[in-house]
């Protein structure tokens, strides 16, 4: 039986509104109407921003330390950091030197006694503002790690033109298709809002699940000794 050969199927912008349109029992060709659903699609991928952590949207950023500086702004696409570590170089090599920072808390940043105090870093802050900016403890003296590195959870890419695919992986096309026709039903087939967002959330739950990192898990317990032992 012969096959296609081909994993490359996604969907251009107009054809992911097409499809999300029929699911509602509409069809248009008005530019108003492709215009609203293109800002739904917008809408959408922002709140896919408050639905946890999505793979292929985690990048690696260099930052060269400055001596003394401990706050430093994130790209502008960020959305959050996940996990930083000073290093010695700014690629993996053999000879690199990295040590692991411990994320904390603006309140745990708050009571720490004397922020300006330099050496090696061990900590930091994220402040989540429109650009995220990173802060470390101590800041950095710059001697040994001159490199800070993390990765950082980027924001999905606007719709942009019609002729464009969507910034998404494969695995989320079906939710993407199935929450944009939640939507647009909100405005144009309020008979299948319940219908549509049943789907949405199911296709959704999938993706994210399938969305993960398949790794082992070690639990160690923990050892206590009596006292006078």
């Amino acid at each position: 039986m012969a096959t296609s050969g081909s994993t490359s199927f996604n969907l251009d912008i107009d054809e992911i509104i097409e499809e999300s349109y029929e699911r509602c029992g509409v069809r248009t060709n008005s530019g108003y109407d492709l215009k609203s659903a293109r800002r739904s699609l917008n809408i959408l991928f922002s709140e896919w921003g408050n639905r946890g952590i999505h793979l292929w949207k985690v990048e690696l950023k260099e930052q060269q330390l400055t001596a003394g500086t401990a706050t430093y702004d994130a790209p502008t696409d960020a959305n959050d950091i996940l996990e930083a570590y000073v290093s010695s170089t700014t690629n993996t090599t053999a000879s690199t030197n990295d040590v692991s920072l411990t994320k904390i808390s603006r309140s745990e940043y708050a009571a720490l006694p004397n922020k300006g105090s330099t050496g090696q870093p061990s900590q930091y802050y994220v402040d989540r503002q429109t650009v995220p900016k990173i802060t470390l403890y101590q800041a950095p003296d710059a001697s040994t790690y001159t490199y800070l590195k993390y990765y950082y959870l980027k924001r999905i890419e606007d719709a942009g033109n019609y002729t464009n695919q969507a910034d998404v992986v494969f695995r989320f096309i079906p939710c993407m298709v199935a929450g944009l026709a939640y939507y647009l039903s909100l405005k144009r087939a309020p008979q299948l809002v319940q219908q549509n967002k049943m789907l949405y959330e199911d296709e959704l739950n999938r993706a994210l699940a399938e969305d993960g990192q398949r790794t082992s898990t070690y639990l160690t317990p923990q050892t206590y000794f009596p006292q006078g032992a």
